[in-house]
């Protein structure tokens, strides 16, 4: 369950500071399931949760870090 004290709502000017990423970018990968989908906050306003932008991140990280397969 997710808990307001422990998360909070991201706005893309935000996300795309913190990603930096942009907003084409972001946008494509949400459709290719590889970024984290935004959650509607009314009709005309969608905010990410910054811990799946974090958890993403994380994510990034990790990936770069695995040692290359031998061919």
């Amino acid at each position: 369950m997710i808990s307001a004290a422990n998360d909070r709502f991201m706005r893309l000017d935000e996300v795309i500071k913190v990603t930096g990423l942009g907003r084409n970018t972001i946008y494509r990968r949400i459709g290719e399931g590889t970024f984290p989908r935004q959650v509607r906050l009314g009709p005309k306003s969608v905010a990410w949760l910054q811990s799946a932008i974090s958890a993403w991140m994380t994510s990034v990280v990790e990936g770069s870090l695995a040692p290359l397969a031998d061919d």
